[in-house]
Order: structure tokens, then C-alpha cells, then sequence
């Protein structure tokens, strides 16, 4: 994807236009694509709440131990044996029914709106709104979805923006400015928390 015409929207914010210098080659959209989309939910699940070098392991090892294997076969993995991986007795329960879902559900995701991808992404138990989000983002390539769930977002806004605080209404007013491309907005906010490298007042 050409994030030229993005940068240019976002480089008004002097937040935007710094970390846009330091990443603008090192975002992408691409590294998390997976076209099975009960694949795609399940390393989703996998990566809630746990760090992000953990939420790589496990999920390497889990597509190890599902590759080659149909829905149906993979609904049959013993629950133990998922564990034993690394994955929490909770989410091998939202996996299963990730699987589940799309094995008796023919939806296509393309097709429909935002806003029904969400509600129709939440009625599997253990995907939220967070999960649903990220699947808009790297697996639909939607370019103006901001997730307000995100720690890691809200943290790298409030370091780069030198806020204590950061209320509804102001974030509001973040992702009215950066819209129609909230989702490049993210992806070089959550670069910046990765690497540490965040906007001072003196860097531009």
C-alpha cells in the first residue's frame, strides 16, 4: 500500500511529521496479512494481553501445530495440547470458537461495512472490539480505523504529544484530524512506542 497520500494529510500535525521522518519506510500494512480469516482471529486472540516477543513465539508454534490441518481437524486438537503451546485454557476456548464460526458462517467480509464487520466479528466469544479492529486493519487493509482500546496507542499519544492526560474529547480530537487515515496515524504511533524514538519539541 502507497501511504504517500497519508503522510501528506498527516504531516500538518508536527507529531505526524516527525515520526513520519524517522518511519515512513518502516510501516506497513502487510506483515500481518492472512487470507484464512479463523487463522487471522485465532494469532489475534493470541496476541491479547501478552507481550509482543511472547505473542510471536506462540504464535509460530501455533501455526505449526494447525498447518495442513482442515477447520474440522483443528476443532479436534485436544485443548491440553494447545496449552501446551503457550495458550491460556481461556483463548483456546475463543479459538475454538473462532473456528467454529467460520466453518458454519460464509460471511464476506468485504462486502459489508465497518460497522458490520464489528458486530458480526463480536458474536464470537472472546473477540471484542480491539481484535475486531485489528482485523479491519491488517487483515482489510482499512485505512481509517483507530482503535481507542489500545493501551499502546493511547501511551504512545500521550508521550508524544506530552500529555498527562489524555480525555475522550481530545483523543476525539486526534482522530478527527488524522481521519480519512487514522489507521497510517497507528501504525506510526505504535512504531514510535516500539522503538522508543518519540517527538520533543526540539526535534523539529
Amino acid at each position: 500500500m502507497n501511504f504517500k497520500s497519508a503522510f501528506n494529510h498527516l504531516k500538518n500535525d508536527k507529531v505526524m511529521l516527525f515520526l513520519i521522518s524517522k518511519f515512513k519506510n518502516d510501516i506497513t500494512l502487510n506483515d500481518r496479512y492472512e487470507s484464512d480469516y479463523s487463522k487471522a482471529i485465532s494469532m489475534l486472540i493470541i496476541e491479547q494481553q501478552v507481550s509482543f516477543k511472547a505473542a510471536i513465539t506462540i504464535k509460530k508454534r501455533f501455526l505449526t501445530l494447525i498447518k495442513n490441518k482442515s477447520k474440522d481437524q483443528i476443532l479436534e486438537i485436544e485443548n491440553n495440547t494447545m496449552q501446551s503451546i503457550g495458550i491460556s485454557h481461556r483463548k483456546v476456548d475463543y479459538i475454538k470458537n473462532t473456528y467454529l464460526f467460520f466453518r458454519d458462517n460464509k460471511i464476506d467480509f468485504e462486502k459489508i461495512s465497518e460497522k458490520q464487520v464489528v458486530k458480526e466479528l463480536t458474536r464470537i466469544k472472546g473477540v471484542g472490539k480491539w481484535t475486531s479492529e485489528m482485523f479491519l486493519i491488517f487483515i482489510l487493509f482499512k485505512t481509517n480505523i483507530f482503535s481507542k482500546g489500545d493501551l499502546a496507542l493511547i501511551n504512545s499519544i500521550k508521550v508524544n504529544y506530552n500529555l498527562n492526560q489524555l480525555s475522550d474529547q481530545k483523543l476525539d480530537d486526534f482522530i478527527k484530524k488524522w481521519s480519512p487515515y487514522n489507521t497510517i496515524a497507528s501504525l506510526l504511533l505504535w512504531k514510535s512506542i516500539e522503538e522508543k524514538v518519540f517527538y520533543q519539541k526540539k526535534d523539529i
